[in-house]
């Protein structure tokens, strides 16, 4: 598997899909079944997200302000991460075309 920026993307919009359908399965009161499932895919998908995030720290593949959204925010919120994700993609789309 690559560990691409746009992986990294596709992988924190994945996972706040998650936590989204996780919070209407905890909201609505006919569908108490799937948050088990759901809450056990958002807890690891963090988890995953947080050793990704670490793994690409390293490589320099997303700067240190991202890597603090997705582990330390994502676990509560990863709506933050995902929001993090687009912000930086227009910085450095900002930046490319400022060279």
């Amino acid at each position: 598997m690559s560990l691409s920026f746009q992986t990294l993307k596709r992988l924190s919009f994945t996972h706040s899909a998650i936590y989204t359908a996780l919070l209407v399965a905890w909201i609505v009161p006919g569908l108490r079944g799937p948050t088990f499932v759901l809450g056990m895919a958002h807890g690891l998908g963090w988890i995953a997200m947080c050793v990704l995030s670490l793994a690409a720290l390293r490589a320099r593949v997303i700067p240190l302000r991202l890597g603090v959204a997705i582990t330390v925010i994502g676990g509560i919120g990863p709506f933050v991460g995902s929001l993090e994700f687009v912000r930086e993609e227009r910085a450095r789309m900002r930046s490319a075309r400022a060279r």
